[in-house]
């Protein structure tokens, strides 16, 4: 296995193989905090004016494809530990960590540096992943780590109410769709996967990535971040950065709600950013169909004045070309267009 980052990568220039192409560094540039990202506060839907917070969602997932929501009604006791457990993940002997890594395409849960294709990829992603499935709870924490030893109880608190809070954000969706009520409590929304990403502090930020520009390919990805800044998010062909908001999860859209909503909905091209002084840990909880579930957009949104502009298709054949095409947002969308007439 590759050298994980986290084990101690001391460099005093960033190593070749991790220098991106000029078009795709982000530069010494600074980008701005943008005010314009939608917070959305659920207590208001708890309160009575559930339809305003439905509108502020929906204008949030039409014009950015992403939002931060607070007053979610995960305590932050339960957000501090798993931010504390997911710390400890990577601050493990190397010998710990290497037991979670592993070169087997099957194994369900493991542990490795830039990506699964390390050692086919031409340029390396400053990034430890470790990732795994949480949904269905009990099909998956057994083979999860043992060490560190609050990690399955504490991980899987997180994962049933991540959960629970997607559930509820979904349903805001649907309603404020149009859909009927409980459109995802079903396989649409079956499955739940963690993706825990490190960026230890990098020699030169300017020329790498922790993760490159793409969109997410499931439903809906909840994102718990810790203080240090590094999410960007593609709008208006310029990148605006994502301030982390003290006990706040991200929320992005990805191309199943935007494939569902038939192109109401957008998914978001984001990317993650390194920097020179702090490690960065995030863990985005992607909410996603099964894999032999059918999509296709949503019957009551389409007629003959709006016809589908998505064809039907099985969710794990759309994974299969997405990671193949990881990326290139356009080509992927496009390989599932319904043909015109």
């Amino acid at each position: 296995m590759e050298k994980l980052l986290s084990n101690g990568f001391n460099v005093e220039s960033l190593p070749e193989d991790y220098i991106f192409p000029p078009e795709l560094r982000p530069g010494n540039l600074k980008i701005p905090f943008s005010s314009n990202i939608p917070v959305i506060d659920l207590n208001e839907a708890q309160n009575g004016d559930r339809s305003n917070t439905i509108q502020k969602i929906i204008k949030a997932s039409e014009e950015f494809g992403f939002f931060q929501v607070i007053n979610h009604g995960i305590s932050e006791n339960l957000m501090n530990e798993v931010r504390s457990v997911f710390k400890e993940l990577f601050e493990m002997p190397a010998e710990e960590k290497q037991k979670l890594c592993s070169d087997d395409p099957l194994k369900a849960c493991k542990m490795f540096t830039s990506n699964v294709n390390y050692a086919t990829e031409k340029v390396h992603l400053w990034r430890d992943n470790f990732w795994h499935p949480c949904h269905p709870l009990e099909q998956w924490q057994h083979l999860w780590p043992q060490n560190p030893t609050r990690y399955r109880e504490c991980v899987g608190a997180s994962s049933v109410e991540v959960k629970k809070l997607a559930s509820r954000i979904l349903s805001l969706i649907s309603e404020g769709l149009g859909l009927e009520c409980g459109y995802f409590e079903n396989d649409l929304a079956g499955s739940v996967t963690l993706s825990i990403n490190h960026y230890p502090p990098c020699p030169d930020p300017s020329l790498t990535l922790g993760i490159v520009k793409h969109s997410d390919p499931n439903l809906i990805t909840i994102l718990l971040q810790d203080d240090v800044c590094g999410l960007q998010v593609f709008k208006d062909g310029k990148w605006i950065a994502v301030q982390p908001i003290p006990n706040a999860f991200v929320v992005n859209i990805g191309h199943q709600l935007q494939i569902i909503s038939n192109g109401k909905l957008q998914s978001a091209e984001h990317r993650a950013v390194t920097n020179s002084s702090d490690a960065r840990t995030s863990a985005a909880f992607f909410v996603a169909p099964t894999d032999e579930c059918m999509i296709e957009p949503a019957q009551a949104l389409t007629d003959e004045h709006h016809p589908p502009i998505f064809k039907s298709f099985k969710y794990k054949d759309f994974l299969s070309y997405y990671f193949a095409k990881y990326g290139d947002t356009d080509a992927v969308l496009k390989s599932v267009e319904a043909q015109k007439s």
